[in-house]
């Protein structure tokens, strides 16, 4: 008998749908917008995190780095007072180095950046980004040597002022030229050029297009390079887990740096998990974005389910009255209308769905986002706009039921 009275109910809403379409259209237009927000947010930003996911594996999760501090948990602050990281020593290279020397660590690469112009002939690009590394920075970098070679320890170990240019960076100085052997400016200095770097393809290659890789040791003699700033970027041994090289890299530190053990670590270990945790943080914020725009288009199409459910009992009163004098309960009457405002709003779900997912696949297509639409918002969707309709329903659904069936046969 329930189920008779779902699928009744079902086709009476698709009925109401057919026969006022206009009314429709407006009272399920919020549970569309609600709904494809929902979905279309959800999906940029599961693409972004998956980017980010794909990106830390292909680094080597058991990788980390050593840092003057933690910069996932620096905060802003107005009060003009000066961070405790401060007060941190920097990371040196020798002690780079030591680290190097480590039973668990396979490799510690000096990294540090800045910012300079560059200039081949009359070309000139302001601000480009010029990583600062040793030997092996490429272990954290996603891409491809597509040209040339990369720098040698020999070329650091004589501060060479070699390059390894992105090939954008290339194309943009150089047009079609091959690029080797050729010599950029950067800082007014002339740096020789003798690789080609492409970098992956993710959500973040097209805002890093240009930038340039040189020896650190080339960057402090040559470009002013801070090396206050340094920092390590650590490679686990085969035979080792992140734990076991952070336990040796922590308490080699704290020998070198000569602490107490009362004493705080005056330096940072930065996991690569640590970054998807601060993606996560920073994401909540899109989401408590995203619930406050669906819940005012859910609220927009609730009222018109309120509306069109209202007119639909009072348009129906003689129905209601014969089903009551024929044995009709509360209980079924209420079930009736309740199934029909849930439906409603669920035609409004699903073509917000598919709305949503169009949205995503227009991202996908345009971007280097992979937006894809998790199984979890399609699910969360659909469970919204039913139960905007059973809330949003229940006023008009209980007025039904309360009906006195003498009343209701009399209505003309």
């Amino acid at each position: 008998m329930r189920i008779e009275s779902f699928l009744e109910g079902m086709q009476l809403a698709v009925d109401q749908l057919r026969a006022n379409k206009f009314r429709s259209a407006l009272t399920i237009l919020g549970i569309v917008v609600g709904v494809s927000t929902v979905v279309a947010i959800s999906a940029v930003i599961s693409g972004i995190r998956g980017s980010i996911l794909e990106s830390i594996e292909a680094a080597g999760p058991k990788n980390f780095m050593v840092s003057r501090f933690d910069f996932n948990d620096v905060q802003i602050v107005s009060d003009g007072s000066r961070p405790a990281w401060m007060d941190n020593d920097p990371i040196t290279v020798e002690e780079i180095r030591g680290i190097e020397k480590l039973d668990a660590v396979r490799a510690a690469v000096v990294d540090g950046g800045l910012s300079r112009d560059i200039s081949a002939g009359n070309r000139r690009l302001t601000s480009v980004h010029v990583s600062a590394t040793s030997v092996g920075w490429r272990d954290y970098t996603r891409g491809t040597l597509v040209a040339g070679r990369d720098f040698l320890p020999a070329d650091v170990a004589a501060s060479r002022p070699v390059a390894v240019v992105s090939a954008p960076l290339a194309r943009e100085l150089f047009d079609d030229l091959d690029p080797l052997g050729r010599t950029i400016r950067i800082r007014g200095h002339a740096f020789r050029i003798i690789g080609v770097y492409e970098l992956a393809e993710n959500i973040f290659s097209s805002a890093n297009e240009y930038f340039a890789v040189v020896p650190y040791t080339a960057a402090l003699k040559y470009l002013g390079l801070d090396p206050d700033w340094l920092s390590a970027l650590v490679v686990t041994a085969d035979h080792a887990t992140q734990d076991e090289a952070i336990d040796q890299v922590i308490t080699y530190l704290r020998s070198t740096r000569k602490l107490r053990p009362s004493q705080q670590n005056n330096f940072a270990i930065i996991r690569q998990e640590e970054m998807v945790r601060t993606f996560n943080r920073i994401t909540g914020v899109f989401f408590v974005v995203m619930i406050a725009l669906s819940s005012v288009g859910l609220m927009v199409g609730g009222v018109g389910v309120i509306g069109i459910m209202t007119i639909a009992v009072t348009e129906r009163t003689r129905e209601i009255g014969i089903r009551k004098a024929v044995g009709a309960t509360r209980g079924e009457i209420l079930w009736q209308f309740l199934v029909e405002s849930a439906t409603v709003t669920l035609i409004g779900g699903a073509i917000g769905l598919a709305i949503g997912g169009g949205l995503a696949g227009v991202v996908a297509a345009i971007s280097p986002i992979p937006a894809v639409v998790p199984l979890w918002a399609v699910v969360a969707a659909l469970i919204m706009a039913a139960g905007a309709g059973i809330v949003f329903g229940l006023w008009p659904a209980w007025r039904a039921a309360r009906m006195d069936p003498v009343v209701a046969l009399r209505y003309e």
